[in-house]
């Protein structure tokens, strides 16, 4: 029975996304996401329960022909082996919904990938394994699920919080398992890419800096590789099942100086002026500025002709200071686990699966002696002998002036880069475990149940490190001993350090394995899910509840959730030292009920061959909340004729605060504004200071900056409006507090409407549009004192002025010790207001036969963005982001029109196929040149360069070929034509993360990739 409901199964799917007859059948070939229409085919989320029951993802029910109200994108598992992806983000990055991410193509990332729907950010996507949360907001990891078990993944995009609770506001990603595989596979994936670098701009810019330039020519880098085996049995006449995979993935650094795009990091310091390139003074010639003597203050360098002299310092001897930098990170990864199931009877099986990864990336950073500063305020300056037998005569003079060749100390501010040395890495090992399990089952006619759990675990530990700052100043300290230059006191291993002569350390890997030495620090980070999940649904039409007009009848579901969020974070005394902070143990949990319920009223008759509709309704209750919250949906599905389906939905979803968000919500601290930044603007203004007849400095007083009605706004009595009582001492400043809100969850309402063409008339053909609007209200943030005391004092509005907490004499000063409960300005992470996404999805397949010749299958996926902003207050601009890149919040790139289209040959005989994808990216404009004075536009700020991203297609290639039953092998080439991604100085203030002078999360930033891959089944 089991096998023949996997069989129906999968010839229901093929015949719905094919034929629709090939989408899905033919993904093994196309190397692309499938648009699949769930309005009109059931998608699958798990392993069937009993006989042709089907779980759709947005559903906890199961039944035979279950429709959705939602569209749902899929990505096959033939699809993801096509393209020989080593990650699974490669494959849902060309998914027009999803916003591009690769964490490890981030030189500041912690190496874990998470994935965000409509530009909304991580947090608003839920991600899902088999119906199941993957991890904690904070701690997941896609890529520790195991790709060769990838049957498929789901996009669902808009509302789910009523079906599977907080988070999914911009969606749910389901990656549904072969939680049934058998048999033994070996999977081989090996990319690399292959990019002809060529003089550029920023290459030109560089030259004039002495940097280092790229090769010309073709570049060979960035290989990667992941290879996995996974095997499965069936015993017990197929009651018992158990598999098991264990996959390995590693992949080389590829840094900014191996392409010319990143020769530096291009600067426009003035709007539409020269370009220039960021430089450092950590400099192999060695950076030296004495800090006392007649030289004080000057900055020399070592002549780099070894002569022993110094010279002025200029940017002719500055460094670039990222071309070590990664444009991918070297890593390694494990993943591991397994599954199992025993049926004891049709009422209970039992089921189980484990999960295990261990990544381990890294960021290199040049080996360098750091300045004394960078060691914080309290540092002192580095130490050097007057008599240190490193110093040359002329050195020594300009150094330590009169006291040059004596045994007398002087501080001096030292800067070295040393290029012999191993690079200096910021190190991210993050590890994780995750177990679920449970029992599942049917009971009493047409009643099923699954009781179980999830326990998931991630570790993050952060390595970072710096020179220990007492060896260095013990590896200046050198002396003379017998002809060979040692250091003062050995007793530790030292490495004596000159830092007077340009490339001049013989050892400095010696060296720098000593200066380390208790260098390094880490921060351990541990992000811990326990979620408890019980469901029951029956199908109510086996006890006669079905409407007169249809045949199936009234299904429910009802839910109980219990989940608890933990994060605990520690620290050793060296990034303590390095980096203050204190140890966190935080918590957080919620109990939830839901209920959800599809009412088929009308199938099978003249102009409704289905009407339907579905709801569902779920109650939240939050430890970290007094209140008690409510999400819901409520669709609908009408199909006058087989041909034509429209769909609609509309959900209330909810995100709550993650457990660092409503720790620092709910923990106050207090701390003191800079009284020459802020004083209250209610009171007199000072104007200036004279000199009374006493000789006393008095000042002068002028009217408040405020209006009596906004200083009543505050809270401040009409009487002490202009009083001088209300000034905050003038040593001290006022107060601001920071935390001591109750941070509600964000609230989303998300609105889809669409339809499904399926004509008769041309078999194989179908096409969908949709609507979707997603408004979130009371969005979660941490705004500063100033953002309310600006917003305050323009508008009077209450939204920024109810966050002045006045003493009862009007002042908004208290001690910053105890617990003060009036006396400051509010700030810290709080919900404040509002953003949107709206915009239309388009989806079509087509399949069509040729007989002997074969056939060819074309996938299309488009979005057109139309809104994509928020508005932070009130009374502050609504801003839309849509094509538009830059300042005024908008930092996500979204073209507003995107898409992927593929077209498909398969031989007759299925043996060999050929794919070519055309993905498009929409061009983008500078708020700058937007003309939008929400944006931030004023005449003065357009600029003549630098302002636009063209639009850029690439194209994929992808062939396959199988062998025989047992081997099969295929070869890509991603960004067929070596296009470079657009190129624009100041990056990193543009995009926020990056120095590589483009945006790396979006276009194919290293060029063209090649992959081959091979399956082996025994």
């Amino acid at each position: 029975m089991k096998t023949m409901t996997r069989l129906l199964l999968a010839s229901t799917c093929i015949a719905g996304l094919g034929a629709m007859p090939a989408a899905a059948q033919e993904a093994n070939v196309t190397g692309g996401p499938v648009a699949t229409d769930s309005a009109l085919e059931p998608v699958q989320d798990e392993a069937p329960q009993d006989s042709g029951s089907i779980v759709v993802t947005g559903s906890r029910i199961t039944r035979p022909n279950v429709t959705a109200a939602a569209p749902i994108t899929s990505v096959t598992s033939e699809s993801i082996r096509a393209q020989a992806a080593v990650n699974i983000e490669e494959v849902l990055n060309r998914i027009p919904q999803i916003a591009p991410d690769s964490q490890q193509n981030y030189a500041d990332s912690d190496g874990r990938q998470r994935i965000k729907l409509r530009n909304l950010g991580f947090e608003r996507t839920l991600v899902l394994v088999d119906g199941k949360r993957l991890g904690t907001v904070n701690g997941l990891d896609a890529n520790m699920i195991p790709t060769s078990l990838i049957k498929r993944v789901d996009v669902l995009t808009g509302g789910a919080s009523a079906v599977y609770g907080s988070d999914a506001i911009a969606g749910v990603v389901n990656f549904v398992l072969d939680s049934d595989f058998e048999g033994v596979q070996i999977n081989g994936n090996y990319n690399f890419y292959a990019h002809n670098n060529k003089p550029g701009l920023a290459s030109e810019v560089a030259s004039r800096y002495n940097f280092g330039q790229p090769a010309r020519g073709n570049a060979f880098d960035g290989a990667r590789t992941d290879v996995s085996i996974t095997a499965g049995k069936k015993l017990f006449d197929d009651r018992f099942h158990i598999s098991g995979y264990v996959n390995y993935r590693q992949a080389e650094l590829v840094p900014f100086s191996s392409r010319e795009i990143a020769a530096c990091e291009l600067t426009q310091p003035v709007k539409d002026g020269a370009l220039g390139c960021t430089s450092s003074t950590y400099t192999p010639f060695g950076y030296i500025s004495p800090a006392s003597g007649p030289n004080r203050g000057n900055t020399y360098v070592n002549n780099p002709d070894g002569s022993g002299t110094l010279l002025p310092y200029s940017e002719a001897y500055a460094a670039n200071p990222f071309d070590g930098t990664a444009f991918q990170r070297a890593n390694k990864r494990w993943n591991a686990g397994g599954f199992t199931s025993f049926e004891i009877s049709p009422a209970a099986e039992v089921y189980a699966n484990a999960m295990w990864f261990r990544d381990k990336s890294s960021n290199p950073f040049p080996a360098r002696v750091l300045s004394s500063t960078a060691y914080g305020d309290g540092a002192t300056p580095y130490t050097v002998g007057c008599n240190n037998p490193f110093l040359s005569a002329a050195q020594a003079q300009i150094i330590c002036g009169g006291a040059a060749g004596t045994a007398a100390t002087v501080p001096v501010e030292l800067r070295y880069r040393a290029n012999g040395a191993d690079p200096i890495d910021d190190t991210y090992l993050n590890k994780g475990l995750r177990i679920t399990g449970g029992v599942r089952g049917a009971f009493a006619e047409g009643w099923s149940y699954d009781v179980g759990g999830v326990y998931a675990r991630n570790q993050m530990n952060m390595t970072w490190g710096r020179p220990n700052f007492d060896r260095v100043n013990n590896a200046l300290d050198t002396v003379n001993s017998n002809g060979s230059i040692i250091c003062r006191d050995t007793s530790d291993g030292c490495v004596p350090f000159n830092p007077f002569g340009a490339n001049s350390p013989v050892n400095d890997q010696a060296l720098f394995d000593y200066l380390m030495v208790g260098g390094y620090g880490t921060q351990k980070t541990v992000n811990t899910l326990y979620n408890a999940i019980a469901t029951i649904q029956g199908d109510l039409g086996q006890h006669g509840i079905t409407s007169p007009w249809a045949e199936q009848g009234v299904a429910v579901a009802f839910g109980a959730e219990y989940r608890e969020d933990r994060l605990d974070s520690t620290a050793d005394a060296v990034w303590r030292d390095l980096y203050s902070g204190t140890d966190q143990h935080l918590s957080q949990n919620v109990w939830e009920g839901n209920i959800e319920v599809q009412v088929p009223l009308v199938e099978n008759r003249p102009f409704a061959e289905l009407l339907q509709v579905n709801g569902a309704y779920r109650l939240s209750k939050y430890s970290s909340n007094p209140k008690t919250f409510s999400t819901w949906k409520a669709e609908a599905i009408w199909a006058p004729i087989p041909d034509v389906t429209f769909r609609a939905s509309m959900n209330r979803a909810q995100r709550a605060p993650t457990v660092v968000e409503a720790f620092q919500a709910s923990n106050s601290s207090y701390s003191r504004i800079d009284p020459n930044g802020f004083n209250d603007f209610c009171a007199p203004t000072i104007l200036r200071y004279e000199t009374d007849g006493s000789g006393q400095q008095r000042p002068v007083f002028g009217a408040p900056q405020a209006s009596r009605e906004v200083c009543a706004a505050t809270g401040l009595a009409d009487n002490l409006y202009g009083s001088e009582t209300l000034l905050c001492p003038t040593d001290v400043g006022c107060t601001t507090r920071s935390g001591g809100f109750t941070v509600d969850p964000e609230t989303a309402y998300t609105k889809t409407i669409g339809i499904v063409l399926k004509p008769r008339f041309l078999p194989g053909l179908t096409v969908s549009v949709d609507r979707y609007m997603i408004d979130l209200d009371d969005s979660i943030g941490y705004n500063n004192y100033d953002f309310f005391r600006d917003g305050c004092l323009s508008s009077g509005n209450e939204f920024f002025c109810s966050m002045f907490v006045r003493n009862p004499d009007g002042t908004l000063y208290s001690p910053t010790t105890g617990n003060a409960q009036t006396g400051y300005v509010r700030s810290g992470t709080t919900n404040y207001y509002k953003s949107k996404s709206y915009g239309w999805d388009f989806q079509g397949q087509y399949a069509l036969r040729m007989g002997s010749a074969g056939k060819l299958d074309f996938d299309f996926s488009g979005s057109l963005t139309t809104l994509l902003g928020a508005q932070d207050a009130p009374t502050l601009n609504k801003r839309n982001c849509v094509g538009y890149y830059g300042g005024a919040g908008c930092g996500q790139f979204i073209p507003k029109w995107t898409h992927n289209l593929r077209g498909t040959y398969t031989t007759a005989d299925g043996i060999f196929s050929a794919s070519l994808n055309w993905r498009y990216l929409g061009p983008l404009t500078n708020v700058s040149n937007s003309g939008d004075t929400n944006l931030g536009w004023t005449p003065e700020a357009t600029r003549e360069t630098f302002y636009k991203v063209n639009a850029v297609s690439y194209f994929d290639l992808a062939l396959a070929y199988r062998v025989n039953e047992q081997f099969s092998f295929r070869v890509a080439a991603n960004n067929l034509l070596d296009k470079s991604p657009p190129v624009f100085p100041n990056s990193r203030d543009v995009t926020g993360l990056f120095r590589n002078n483009t945006i790396s999360s979006r276009y194919d930033i290293l060029g063209r990739q090649i992959a081959v891959g091979a399956t082996v089944n025994f």
